[in-house]
């Protein structure tokens, strides 16, 4: 039976189809993102070696260690074997896109960015990355449990598509109820948009030109974020017009947001757990409005997950995850709860999600400086985050260069919660080339410096006359030292 008949309505075979194909290139662009960046975060001449870090947490918890920190590292090591996670991820990716053996290949890419997750440390600290591994883990359960189904369609279990729909469901409503929840003012003044474009971690060209919107024009859309933050969601579960418009609703919400500011593979798949949504006879309806043909899908007797461990799978992460986004109103849960909680939270796979809960006001940025002499101090810039005045804001997404985003938290903060800034400081002065190829071009490139310090500054963006004048797209006071001088002497001291 194809597309063309009245049952298309009650199928989703396409939009699944697509969703694991949007997916399999999010965890390619994840796997290679990180790849490229290992050796100076986690490597053996990292900041935060992988390798020390599950020395350490064995000889503090014993045992305790393998489950907290669910890894194949464990096994493998943590050097070179992060390498072969990274090449793995890729392969895997690039099956998953041409459909082969789709569901042991989910499996396969859950459990390798798991342990990839736990040796990143805090540079694995986004919600994304749980995200992903959410995920991940609940497409097991709707993908083809077949060797080579390839490009053949076939219909989802019911049950797993839910799971998916409950999934988009926690992540949007709950990122604007924690808005509310958090007491911030500006959110509930509607002005937090106001302060957004300019104090988000990687604002994009496009964000400059939206901060200098008039007042009234950022609370309107403040306003309309809540409305699809917090009612939209609920058309998932609608009839299929209404699920139709709030799956489309959220597309270009997402849409929106990659435009203004750069979330690394978030946005993408937000969107692609919206591809679920959709039935059939309306992905072709669309499709033959813009002139693109897709052939009807016939119904495939490939095999999916067995019934009943499905059921039983299911029930847990509703009860579960429902539980625990009731965390966000209630601080208070039956003891029995907890329990669970301590053993499925190290999976980082079921989770709650909230972004932005309360926003940022002021953009405080952490601008590293090397000197020979102690007196003449010459600047570290990175390659996305702002530093110089006419670096413009960049387009990187989906790539996510995780240093430049832990600088922006660790200005939010101080040196002493954010210990590995100091680690960073000391690769400098060492002139660590791994740590060195996260950064922009080398200002000491025949020795390294002497002397290294962390000053912080207050960023804004300049006004539109400021711009066409100078050619700076930000301005800066100076506000005080995040880490004073040091050197290699200091620090043996």
């Amino acid at each position: 039976m194809t597309e063309a008949s009245p049952n298309g309505r009650s199928r989703f075979a396409l939009g699944t189809w697509l969703f694991l194909r949007l997916l399999a290139l999010v965890h390619l662009c994840a796997f290679i993102s990180f790849w490229v960046q290992l050796g100076g975060l986690v490597g053996p001449h990292g900041i935060l070696p992988a390798g020390e870090f599950f020395r350490a947490a064995h000889q503090q918890f014993g045992a305790e260690a393998y489950a907290q920190l669910p890894s194949l590292c464990w096994l493998f090591g943590a050097q070179g074997f992060l390498h072969v996670l990274c090449a793995g991820g890729v392969v895997l990716s690039l099956l998953l896109f041409s459909g082969v053996a789709p569901a042991l290949c989910l499996a396969l890419l859950w459990a390798a960015y798991l342990s990839l997750v736990c040796a990143g440390q805090i540079f694995y600290e986004f919600q994304w990355d749980g995200l992903l591994l959410e995920t991940t883990l609940l497409a097991v359960f709707i993908a083809p449990w077949s060797w080579l189904p390839l490009w053949r369609r076939t219909e989802p279990p019911q049950l797993g598509r839910w799971l998916l729909w409950w999934l988009l469901f926690r992540l949007i409503f709950l990122s604007g109820a924690v808005k509310l929840t958090s007491g911030d003012p500006s959110w509930r003044h509607l002005n937090a948009l106001i302060f957004h474009y300019e104090t988000q971690p990687l604002p994009t060209p496009l964000g400059w030109y939206v901060w200098h919107s008039p007042a009234w024009f950022h609370r309107f859309w403040c306003a309309v974020m809540f409305f699809i933050e917090l009612v939209v969601p609920f058309g998932i579960f609608a009839p299929r017009r209404l699920r139709h418009v709030a799956a489309l609703l959220l597309i270009v919400f997402q849409v929106l947001i990659a435009l203004t500011g750069n979330y690394a593979f978030f946005n993408v798949l937000a969107i692609a757990l919206c591809l679920p949504c959709f039935d059939d006879a309306c992905l072709h309806s669309i499709a033959a409005r813009i002139r693109l043909r897709i052939p009807p899908t016939e119904v495939s007797a490939l095999r999916s997950v067995p019934r009943w461990p499905l059921r039983i799978f299911a029930a847990f992460v509703f009860l579960f995850t429902g539980l625990q986004a009731s965390l966000d109103f209630s601080a208070r849960l039956p003891r029995f709860i907890s329990v669970v909680f301590d053993v499925v939270g190290p999976l980082r796979s079921f989770n709650s999600y909230g972004l932005f809960a309360v926003m940022t006001t002021q953009r405080p940025e952490i601008i590293l400086e090397g000197s020979d002499d102690g007196h003449n101090w010459r600047p570290y810039e990175f390659r996305y985050k702002p530093g110089r005045l006419t670096q413009a804001p960049q387009w990187v997404a989906p790539y996510q260069p995780r240093l430049d985003w832990q600088m922006w938290f660790a200005a939010l903060e101080g040196p002493g919660q954010n210990r590995w800034v100091l680690s960073l400081c000391s690769h400098l002065l060492h002139g660590t080339p791994q740590v060195l190829a996260l950064l922009g071009p080398n200002p000491f490139p025949d020795h390294p410096p002497r002397y290294v310090r962390a000053l912080l500054y207050d960023y804004h963006f300049t006004d539109r006359a400021v711009r066409a004048q100078t050619g700076q797209w930000w301005r800066r006071t100076v506000s005080d030292f995040y880490l004073p001088p040091i050197s290699l002497r200091a620090e043996a001291r």
